[in-house]
């Protein structure tokens, strides 16, 4: 039986699956705007399936509550219904916080900057038509990293293979059958939508140096080569491919903590934490026991390698017994 997180993520895959379907439509006036509706709808999901996943699938980590004054005078927080009277879960960008503060999972600055742009873009909805270049190309750019940046975290959060699906948007140059690009008189809303995104893409473009991107500037280039040392690379079932092989699937699920998650929790849980010689200690004993961390090495037959440690979340009961709890 999936796990809630799981369950999360499957649906944040089907949006953004979605949102590339429609945008690859040969004919389809309303591109840019449903793409991103769909995007940030997928990236909303797969956000809080992290939440989750951090929290031990704990429903209420995800839920937005609200203070209130009791009839003694004292406050109380409660959970925020929508109309028909079920619970509302948290926004976009207070997944993000959560994530950084209560966690300490802390997502790059480029996904967030990515993110407030295609919000941008979805908010503004300007209605595109017959435009073969100006703010069509600029959003393709956007949403070309929203989708690089959604396909690194999914690897990193939830060890996935996407490799079974398109993830990649149609340049423009098919998708407007090659036609040239009409010239249109734009109107004030989209001229300023179009100078503030040109502006982000030009402040962003030389910190986008990592894994994760604000935008990406495409060039499409097709080209024949017999050249031995060009270097190919397509999914495949070739026997002479290199292998990678996944294993350890279930890993992330019960090891989903960092030192920087479990830190963070940690400083939650008790008044008188500190990160000093004295955590580390127990630390360190305590990675001895697989139930309570997993090491994974860049080099598996070799156990000097680097390594990286992962921590179960029942961890943190262990520090009870050396700290005053909240």
């Amino acid at each position: 039986m999936k796990s809630r997180s799981q369950s999360l993520a499957d649906k944040s895959i089907d949006a953004m699956l979605a949102a590339i379907e429609i945008y690859n439509k040969p004919n389809f006036s309303y591109r840019e705007e449903s793409f991103a509706i769909l995007a940030i709808n997928g990236w909303e999901l797969i956000l809080k399936a992290r939440v989750l996943q951090l929290s031990g699938n704990k429903m209420e980590s995800i839920l937005r509550y609200e203070k209130r004054q009791k009839k003694d005078g004292s406050n109380g927080f409660y959970r925020v219904k929508n109309r028909c009277g079920n619970d509302l879960s948290v926004s976009l960008f207070k997944a993000l916080d959560l994530l950084r503060d209560d966690y300490g999972d802390t997502v790059d600055p480029a996904v967030r900057k990515n993110l407030e742009m295609m919000c941008e873009i979805r908010d503004n909805a300007v209605h595109l038509l017959n435009k073969g270049s100006g703010l069509s190309q600029i959003v393709q750019e956007f949403g070309t990293a929203c989708l690089k940046n959604y396909l690194v975290v999914m690897r990193q959060w939830f060890n996935l293979d996407m490799s079974r699906y398109n993830f990649y948007l149609m340049p423009l140059a098919f998708v407007h059958e090659g036609m040239p690009a009409q010239a249109i008189n734009t109107n004030s809303r989209e001229r300023k939508l179009t100078n503030f995104l040109k502006s982000q893409m030009e402040k962003h473009e030389n910190q986008s140096l990592g894994d994760f991107n604000v935008s990406v500037r495409l060039d499409l280039i097709f080209s024949k080569s017999k050249d031995s040392s060009a270097q190919t690379v397509r999914l495949t079932d070739d026997l002479d491919a290199i292998k990678v092989n996944l294993s350890e699937e279930d890993i992330r699920k019960k090891y989903p903590w960092d030192y920087d998650s479990l830190t963070t929790r940690l400083r939650k849980r008790f008044t008188d934490f500190k990160a000093n010689q004295k955590y580390h200690t127990i630390r360190r004993q305590l990675e001895t026991d697989k139930k309570f961390c997993w090491k994974r090495y860049l080099n598996p037959a070799n156990k000097r390698s680097s390594v990286k440690k992962l921590y179960n979340p029942n961890i943190v009961q262990e520090f009870d017994c050396y700290y005053t709890k909240n």
